[in-house]
């Protein structure tokens, strides 16, 4: 390969019973319905950090699947995207148990207080050292949180975005500006707790978010967490392009998949922002063994155990389409055709779907089939594994890839075990982790722990 780049790795995680939509914790291998119990989640912490993975990702929300308005017994049956809990309490519990592996959670600009969130992840970065960052969501699953929230109206998808490019500047404003460097004195002589004229209020008055206050929180290690997002809307990309520190794509074909990424980092140039500082990632299920036979029979043994059923579940509770109840010859055009929700919820995963080359719905369902809302699939020995690796960097111009496990703690063993130690012999993984802080650990800068003045959502 030519592109000889280091490349980042994370874990795609949720605190439910099982990763991506699909269905395998039932699986001999797998533990992870298990994710109750916190030793579990800090042996993973520990598998991560020893195999030199840059950060634990955690997705996370209020939303589930709906069919026709309600909870589908497969959703519970199952475990798909169903049930959940909150992982960012977990965070602190890890930091005491790991050195340098970062931790990224999700939470939505929809349903508290900019101020709110500010708080609690500027507490996050205290606690973990500055190892935290933010994956920013608009929402998913709108159907259900709206029904969960007691709203009447799902707010549109654009105006989300609209809403959310607000959210996010006036909680970097609070972190960023509500405190000068040397403000927090602790000077115990002088009994001097804080320099009065070091602490700034911060006034923000925008169409859907407005404060005028002090912001309590002393600075953090990092002060605003490493920002992450995942859009791959028109509207997601502009967001990310915008604010993003790391960007998760979408994998579908290594084609499509380049001209996102070509994409994203073209609207991060024209924002003023150097294209190749935007850390582009895609999601990534790999089945690996010793022997390929090995990874083959994982990944039989997996597709096995998934059904139509739980694809139009969780389908569903992305698009708010059920594709059980459409006919099966036709393509997804036929929901455009009855006036259905295209373009309000899990636009991208509908719009893929769209075209004069449309597949039908028998059709979409075999894609997704096993693959849920999870990216490019990799099987083989750990050679086979490191080879598509590099070839999928090269094709596609990211930087790294989210792992998504399938019988965890077993499968991010093997690939820590198995895979790791190659990538980093062929130099795609750095030898040390350069700083302390998540972000200096993802941009390569030693030191690099600020967000930056010149940060577009700070600039402009």
């Amino acid at each position: 390969m030519t592109d000889a780049k280091t490349l980042h790795f994370g874990v795609f995680e949720v605190t439910a019973p099982q990763v991506g939509g699909t269905f395998s914790w039932a699986h001999p291998r797998s533990r992870s319905a298990d994710f109750l119990d916190p030793q579990h989640w800090i042996h993973i912490a520990r598998v991560l950090e020893d195999a030199g993975f840059d950060f634990l990702f955690f997705a996370g929300g209020y939303g589930y699947p709906l069919v026709d308005g309600d909870l589908p017994e497969i959703a519970a049956t199952k475990g798909i995207n169903f049930s959940a809990i909150d992982p960012d309490y977990l965070l602190p519990l890890l930091a005491q148990h790991t050195d340098t592996l970062g931790f990224v959670v999700t939470m939505s600009t929809g349903l508290e207080h900019p101020a709110q969130l500010a708080r609690r992840f500027a507490t996050l970065d205290h606690l973990t050292g500055g190892r935290v960052g933010w994956n920013i969501v608009t929402g998913a699953s709108q159907n259900a949180v709206a029904d969960v929230f007691g709203q009447d109206e799902i707010v549109p998808h654009d105006t989300r975005y609209a809403m959310a490019a607000e959210y996010v500047e006036l909680a970097a404003r609070l972190w960023e500006q509500g405190w000068d460097d040397d403000a927090r004195v602790v000077d115990r002589d002088a009994g001097v707790y804080a320099r009065r004229e070091g602490v700034h209020p911060v006034v923000f008055e925008r169409e859907h978010y407005r404060s005028r206050g002090y912001f309590g929180a002393p600075p953090s290690p990092q002060r605003t967490p490493v920002l992450f997002q995942a859009g791959t809307s028109p509207a997601g990309r502009a967001f990310a392009a915008r604010n993003a520190e790391c960007v998760f794509v979408q994998a579908t074909t290594p084609a499509r998949t380049a001209a996102a990424v070509a994409d994203i980092r073209r609207l991060a140039a024209d924002r003023g922002r150097d294209p190749r500082a935007v850390k582009l990632m895609a999601g990534l299920t790999v089945f690996v063994g010793e022997t390929e036979a090995d990874a083959k029979r994982y990944e039989a043994e997996f597709d096995a155990m998934q059904t139509d059923e739980i694809v139009a579940s969780l389908y569903a509770g992305n698009t708010g389409i059920d594709l059980l109840a459409l006919d099966p010859d036709k393509t997804l055009h036929q929901v455009l055709e009855q006036g259905g929700p295209v373009g309000q919820m899990g636009t991208s995963n509908i719009e893929r779907f769209l075209g004069e080359n449309a597949p039908t719905v028998r059709e979409i369902l075999d894609q997704l089939r096993g693959r849920g809302t999870r990216g490019f699939r990799l099987v083989g020995d750990p050679a086979q594994v490191a080879d598509g690796i590099e070839r999928l960097a090269a094709e596609t111009d990211l930087d790294g890839f989210l792992l998504e496990p399938v019988f965890e703690p077993a499968d991010l063993e093997d690939f820590g075990r198995l895979v790791m130690p190659i990538l980093r012999e062929r130099g795609r993984l750095r030898a040390g982790v350069p700083g302390n802080t998540l972000r200096s650990r993802v941009t390569e800068r030693p030191g690099h722990d600020r967000l930056g003045d010149a940060h577009p959502v700070l600039a402009d």
